[in-house]
């Protein structure tokens, strides 16, 4: 590993870039300890984990993916979700209207530009969506618990809406993750590994000294009586978290590769190219699927935090609650459905198979056309069944421990579930992009030294 260290900061550029990246995520991590102007965030943060009450909703995976910072209410509460959204959203706008795609593939560079301004766009209006949501929120837990607002700021109300504190809210938080997301596109272009996803990462990897303590407090070392985590089961969790890491390195970088042969290339003295072939990855979704299932099945559950419990709707929500069976079945259908649909409309066999009919590439034993275009279909149908089924497992592994160990959710979820599959990708990620720069200052070198020099 020391070597390995070496070897990186030997190269001057990928140093500038790595040191670059982690100055502008610790100016990530200190805007999570900087609560909106006017509210008490050690308060905030009690209130909010008590009207919770360990239960899920879409509040709480916002403040997974922040750090904490929405349980804080700070200037990024909010994180990099309204962007995030919106990249999603256009995704789905780009594969649903063949009009963008059609532009995209016409002049990509053009086409790269007008959909960063429709997603910048677009995440203005998310932001100040979600803030005001949260601000209204925020008032709630305020007049169940006066003192987590400012008392001016609640006093200055118009038509009996406090609108100067929904002013300042929707106008902080907007203006934060706003720096988020520039921040993430500066760590794209001139840093190393993707911006947003590292800004996520590390958010996540900040609730790490806070799982530690609860593990500490739940072994009850200070005392001789039994804690509720015996050692016994800590040992079955990291033998979990081991295999879980080691199952989504396989599925994330596993696929099928798909072998070509060329009816009118030839290379030396052989014909054909039997080196190539088509990767079709088992996991092509990724980690959207899990993100996409649980926001869905979280909604209710926020809803509730609004109009309460003591009606239908809140029987409905309860039902659905994480933990239960049939939010556990659902989870699962769900997730194999959002994995079939992503991929449906981010993979295309049909200009694949038109590509290779160009350049004169077929698989062997499949006839050019629409014969290869049924056989990549079926190919991917099959791999995508066994990635969606992977995601499902890894989602509700967490639940399962918790149940049959005993163990607090917190403690689970940590070691398995969707923050797990985002840390394994984002570090698999940043690790290639830092190999191919040690790759190409390799290959300089050697172009350098072995370069013959004329007399």
């Amino acid at each position: 590993m020391i070597e390995g260290l070496k070897r990186i900061l030997s190269v001057p550029e990928l140093k500038t870039k790595i040191v670059f990246t982690l100055l502008l995520l610790m100016i990530c991590r200190v805007g999570a300890h900087i609560p909106v102007p006017g509210i008490n965030g050690d308060m905030a943060v009690q209130l909010f984990r008590s009207a919770t009450g360990g239960s899920q909703n879409l509040f709480q995976l916002m403040d997974v993916f922040s750090g904490g910072a929405f349980a804080h209410m700070t200037v990024i509460a909010l994180g990099v979700m309204p962007y995030i959204s919106a990249s999603i959203i256009m995704q789905l706008l780009m594969a649903l209207v063949p009009s963008l795609q059609r532009e995209i593939r016409e002049s990509p560079d053009v086409g790269r530009r007008k959909m960063g301004r429709w997603i910048r766009t677009m995440t203005v209006g998310l932001a100040f969506f979600q803030a005001g949501l949260f601000a209204k929120y925020a008032v709630q837990l305020n007049a169940g618990s006066p003192g987590i607002i400012l008392q001016p700021l609640i006093e200055t109300q118009a038509f009996g809406i406090p609108w100067l504190f929904y002013l300042i809210v929707m106008a902080t938080m907007t203006a934060g993750t706003m720096l988020l997301m520039w921040v993430g596109e500066q760590i794209s272009e001139r840093g190393i590994g993707n911006g947003i996803s590292l800004i996520i990462t590390i958010g996540i990897l900040s609730s790490l000294p806070s799982t530690l303590g609860s593990i500490l407090r739940q072994l009850n070392l200070d005392s001789q009586e039994p804690g509720q985590l015996t050692f016994s089961s800590l040992v079955i969790l990291s033998v979990v978290f081991v295999m879980i890491i080691l199952g989504t390195i396989l599925v994330i970088q596993g696929q099928r590769r798909i072998p070509l042969q060329y009816a009118r290339r030839t290379t030396g003295s052989q014909e054909g190219g039997g080196n190539a072939y088509i990767p079709l990855k088992i996991n092509y979704a990724g980690v959207i699927p899990v993100i996409f299932a649980s926001s869905l099945l979280m909604f209710p559950a926020t809803i509730a935090q609004f109009i309460g419990r003591g009606n239908w709707f809140g029987q409905f929500a309860t039902m659905l609650s994480p933990g239960s069976s049939v939010h556990m079945v659902l989870y699962v259908l769900l997730i194999i459905f959002f994995t079939y649909f992503w991929t449906a409309t981010q993979f295309h066999p049909e200009q694949i198979a038109s590509d290779m009919k160009k350049n004169g590439a077929f698989i062997p034993g499949v006839r050019q056309g629409k014969p290869t275009q049924d056989y990549l279909e079926a190919s991917m149908g099959r791999i995508t069944l066994a990635g969606a089924l992977f995601l499902a497992l890894i989602a509700v592994l967490p639940s399962l421990v918790s149940r049959i160990l005993g163990v607090d959710n917190n403690i689970s979820h940590f070691f398995g579930g969707t923050s797990l599959l985002i840390l394994v990708g984002v570090v698999l990620d940043t690790t290639k992009q830092i190999e191919s720069h040690l790759l190409m200052k390799r290959y300089d070198g050697f172009m350098k030294v072995g370069r013959v020099r004329g007399r």
